[in-house]
């Protein structure tokens, strides 16, 4: 808008206001002329302010007030702070409040408490609640329901027995406070002495014992509900079929389904959306695409639910098609869809649809956002871009838990132990308390760099502090460490000093590395244990079985193998691959049913001789058969990643950097032979493994050859 056109629409403005003004005075100069008594302004003018802040012309509304001075009472007041505390202008519409002229009435005085609580000043609304000359029923409610939902129960409690009256609403607050904060028996008694209850006191409770992890019940009290004859309402059922969905039972829910039919709830946003959560958790997917095909108006709620439903059925590019779908049609996605969304690319691995999602994600303004930011570190980390995942985290104004938990978790995948542990130390000058969680992150990070006193310094740490206690999952991280770095006494000490009773993974983290440090007869303990928790644990088979192939033990080899085939255990073969144009394209060790089979291997065998001429031995020892070295060194070459990268620089632009995915352990042979062809190419290469990400580059790999 140009200037001139701005000073004409400034001028249509005031001029539409002026003749507002001197339409209602002529009126009431006319009314005041013939019987002598002025007329109350308020039902005209209060409209006119109504009207104004509907439409979000708060600031409208404000001029219109200061041009009724002579006439405002408090109910015009009343609407213009009210209209101020809806926007988050806490300030603006204290201002007002202490300003006004008119008397304040008890509806400004509740307006403004609630205003209060609404814009997160607790302190302030109980300093105005205690400052009230008269107090009604809904002063004590609106007070009693902000303590409530802040979580102090305690004044809430208080409060609640000084209240002169208690009405159902009173009640109805005291009920979900107590669930929101743990505390459903304290629920469950209330709603038991309820003198009278309204379907919101059902609603409350049904859908608090959902809430605390006790859904069956929340189920049968809705039958008790229903023989009661109370009518439930959309957010009686949007409760009942999350509580379905969380046991999961089918029945109930499509019981449910029908009530909610009857009544005509199934196209309510919130019903629809239940109904579409409900059937995608017990899998059954296509319910919920009919749930969601029967919506007749649709709203950003059931989009995300079924977006949702396919990303937690695995169903991810239908998760992706959908979100497409969903911005065609001029559905503007929330934080959900993004996050869920976001998932569906991790589980891809799907880099570039990633950052396609990142994109909407500016576009709507969403790239602030917490929990969208949280979703986009892991994404990025999971798919191997770690210095976007730091961006990402350097750019968000406001961080959670999650976003630190999140960021050191991505470096500790992607081999940064180090930058790991500086995200820790920024966090403890940020004073974020770190929970089990940070402390798994860090522990692997330490594992996965060696960094063993760093690593025994946490352990300590996490040990000292009562509030956390350690689980599996770090002692696991430890043992790893120790293991590693070749500790297997202090890691079988570990093992057994434990307060926890031990699992399989635990021993398989000190079996795991007994191959690298030639430890045998550690190896055949810690199966041994493995045996006797889990008899048909294919992975300690086939750890046990390399131990002794490194110390040629062939006999044992041979032995464990039958004993293998005896429990009906299977080997898990292995396989890599490569995602390109959305198509995963996977390779096993001599694979030679891919189309482009005759250029892979040709190109394998011309790599083979660039590796020759930069120096390169096969490790043959990576070979783990009774076979001689002629043999072991063409098995080596045919492994399944040395397929993948061949067919990748057949595959991807000159200069891009190649990525290639691993279900097992990378083997020390092709490990050596990648970083050498990253050099010989000049590109970078990626290679995740199932608990990490290699980055080779110019003839190294950022886990520094440990891991």
């Amino acid at each position: 808008m140009n200037r001139t056109s701005f000073a004409r629409a400034s001028f249509l403005r005031r001029a539409t206001f002026c003749r507002t003004v001197h339409t209602i005075k002529n009126r009431r100069n006319r009314k005041i002329s013939k019987d002598g008594v002025p007329p109350s302004p308020s039902p005209p003018w209060s409209s006119v302010l109504l009207r104004l802040v509907r439409n979000n012309n708060v600031e409208e509304a404000r001029r219109v007030l200061e041009g009724i001075l002579p006439f405002a009472d408090a109910q015009h007041y009343t609407i213009v702070i009210d209209a101020y505390s809806r926007a988050g202008r806490l300030r603006e519409a204290l201002r007002l409040f202490s300003e006004m002229p008119a008397a304040r009435d008890l509806a400004c005085w509740n307006s403004m408490m609630k205003g209060c609580l609404n814009c997160g000043h607790l302190p302030l609304a109980r300093h105005l609640f205690d400052q009230m000359p008269e107090r009604n029923t809904i002063s004590w409610t609106t007070m009693l329901d902000g303590l409530a939902r802040a979580g102090r129960i305690a004044e809430a409690e208080e409060l609640f027995l000084e209240m002169p009256q208690r009405d159902v609403v009173a009640w109805n607050s005291m009920i979900f406070g107590y669930c929101r904060n743990g505390r459903a028996p304290e629920a469950c008694a209330l709603f038991d002495n309820m003198p009278n209850r309204n379907v919101i006191s059902w609603t409350a409770m049904i859908g608090g014992l959902d809430l605390n992890g006790q859904s069956e019940a929340a189920l049968r009290l809705f039958q008790q509900m229903h023989a009661a004859g109370e009518k439930p309402t959309s957010s009686t059922f949007a409760s009942l079929l999350t509580a379905c969905s969380n046991v999961p039972n089918a029945s109930v829910g499509a019981q449910a389904h029908c009530l909610a039919a009857k009544l005509g709830y199934p196209h309510d946003a919130y019903v629809s959306a239940s109904l579409i959560s409900f059937y995608a958790a017990c899998n059954q997917v296509d319910d919920a695409q009919r749930a969601f095909s029967e919506n007749e108006r649709k709203t950003v709620v059931t989009w995300t639910a079924l977006l949702t439903g396919y990303s937690s059925n695995g169903r991810h590019r239908e998760a992706l098609r959908l979100l497409k779908r969903m911005t065609l049609a001029g559905m503007r996605p929330n934080q959900s869809t993004f996050t869920s969304a976001l998932n569906s690319c991790c589980k891809l691995e799907a880099l570039d649809e990633g950052k396609v999602v990142h994109g909407g994600v500016i576009k709507v303004g969403l790239d602030l956002d917490v929990f969208v930011g949280n979703s986009l570190i892991v994404a990025y980390s999971k798919c191997g871009e770690i210095d976007d995942a730091r961006t990402v985290f350097d750019n968000m104004p406001n961080r959670n838990l999650v976003s630190w938990n999140s960021a050191i978790a991505g470096y500790s995948q992607n081999g940064r132990g180090r930058s790991a542990l500086e995200v820790y130390r920024d966090m403890q000058a940020a004073q974020v308390r770190p929970d089990e969680i940070t402390y798994v992150g860090l522990l692997t990070a330490c594992s996965h760099s060696g960094l063993l006193e760093e690593g025994r310094r946490l352990f300590h740490l996490l040990n000292q502090d009562t509030s956390l206690e350690p689980k599996l999952e770090h002692y696991v991280s430890m043992v790893n460490l120790l293991c590693r770095t070749g500790n297997f006494g202090e890691a079988e000490e570990l093992i057994k000093s434990m307060p926890l009773e031990s699992n399989a993974a635990v021993w398989l983290a000190l079996l795991s590395s007994c191959r690298a440090h030639s430890e045998t007869e550690t190896a055949i303990r810690a199966a041994q244990h493995i045996f006797d928790l889990d008899p048909q644990n294919s992975a300690a088979y086939v750890l046990l079985s390399n131990v002794y192939a490194s110390a040629r033990r062939w006999n044992e080899v041979s032995e464990t193998r039958t004993a293998m085939r005896r429990s009906g255990t299977a080997k898990t073969p292995g396989f890599s691959w490569v995602m390109l144009k959305g198509a995963r394209h996977v390779f096993a060790c001599g694979e030679r049913s891919h189309p482009m089979a005759k250029e892979i291997y040709q190109k394998l065998d011309w790599l083979a001789a660039k590796l020759k001429t930069c120096g390169y031995e096969p490790e043959l020892g990576s070979a783990l058969h009774d076979v001689d070295d002629e043999q072991k060194d063409a098995a080596l070459g045919v492994h399944s990643e040395r397929l993948a990268v061949a067919f990748a620089l057949l595959s991807t632009v000159e200069g891009s950097v190649i990525r290639v995915m691993k279900n097992l352990r990378v083997c020390g042979d092709c490990h050596s032979a990648v970083k050498l062809m990253s050099r010989i190419l000049g590109r970078q290469i990626v290679l995740r493994d199932p608990s990490r990400f290699h980055h080779f580059n110019d003839g190294s790999c950022s886990c520094g050859d440990y891991w």
